[in-house]
């Protein structure tokens, strides 16, 4: 079958053509892919640099949507289903093996695009929101690089849950695709942006924040909750790990927490249908739809990755197979 792998962990640049053996059924749903999410846990692996350090050669893909080839007795799913799963490897392929528990019923209301866009971005948002942040409906929710995938996931799903939802952006155009993602209002991160979040609920500041960027952003962000806030870290795209001082949460009342969705569901396994539940009505009302901003064919894999490293992206960027 044809697929793309990394053969050397330089990036963009290390992905090439490939054919390759299609992958065994060993208790698996084996997919015929017909998209593949392309995310920034791509473009760390192809350069050595997330957490999950496979061997080389590799093929990258940690979601996708199809239909399916084959499945094993008991696991709910039949041939020509139409489904999304989670692969974590294997996904830039045409065939991809995904466990039955990370596999899911493709909505009617969504694509095989969107569904390719939908399990990583939006289960880390309602993670997030809910388990991490412990969002209550009418409280304010702060988006960094909220016209990214997980941006505009996040926005989506806050909304969903009854919040007020600002979104941060850098330019005119990322500032549209935060408003169709949901946000009701945007500010402008070239303006002072920690100023216009201070003014937030009459002058208290941000509710939660939630930040995939880290670096200045998350040491701003500290100074932009409101009493009882929360500043939930997802990521460092920028590139800087921040620290902070313990007394500055101590004499505001504030608190900064993690949400590493592929971590908790490690040990959690039962997260991922649980999440499933919560957003299908959310998909059903049209609340939830990913973004599909960018669709490459399979041999344009390289330039997908270099779109989201080189942070040009906007919305979910999927492969078409």
């Amino acid at each position: 079958m044809r697929a793309q792998r990394i053969e050397s962990l330089d990036g963009p640049d290390g992905l090439r053509p490939a054919e390759i053996p299609e992958p065994a059924a060993d208790g698996q749903v084996l997919i015929d892919v017909a998209a593949a999410g392309v995310s920034f846990p791509d473009v760390l692996m192809s350069r050595g640099l997330y957490q999950m350090k496979p061997p080389l050669p590799f093929v990258p893909g940690v979601e996708v949507a199809g239909t399916v080839r084959s499945a094993p007795d008991g696991s709910g799913f039949s041939r020509g289903d139409r489904v999304m799963a989670v692969t974590m490897l294997g996904g830039f392929a045409e065939v991809a093996a995904a466990p039955p528990g990370l596999t899911l019923p493709l909505p009617e209301k969504l694509s095989f695009e969107q569904g390719a866009g939908l399990l990583l971005n939006h289960h880390t948002a309602h993670f997030t929101l809910t388990r991490r942040a412990g969002l209550a409906a009418g409280e304010t929710v702060v988006v960094h690089g909220a016209a990214g995938g997980v941006g505009t996931a996040v926005l989506q799903v806050a909304r969903a849950l009854g919040a007020q939802v600002v979104a941060l952006t850098s330019s005119a155009e990322k500032a549209e695709v935060a408003r169709i993602a949901g946000a009701h209002r945007v500010i402008d991160t070239a303006a002072d942006w920690p100023a216009e979040v201070r003014t937030l609920n009459g002058g208290r500041g941000a509710d939660v924040i939630v930040d995939p960027v880290g670096g200045d952003r998350f040491d701003e962000s500290l100074r932009c909750l409101a009493r009882g806030g929360r500043l939930v870290v997802v990521g460092f795209t920028e590139g800087r790990i921040p620290t902070v001082a313990a007394n500055r949460l101590l004499l505001r009342n504030i608190s900064v927490v993690g949400a590493a969705w592929g971590a908790w569901l490690a040990t959690d396994p039962g997260l991922f249908a649980e999440t499933a539940d919560a957003l299908l009505p959310m998909i059903e009302s049209g609340d939830v739809a990913p973004l599909v901003r960018a669709a490459f064919t399979l041999d344009d894999a390289a330039a997908a990755l270099r779109l989201i490293e080189e942070r040009r992206a906007t919305g979910k960027v999927v492969l078409t197979v």
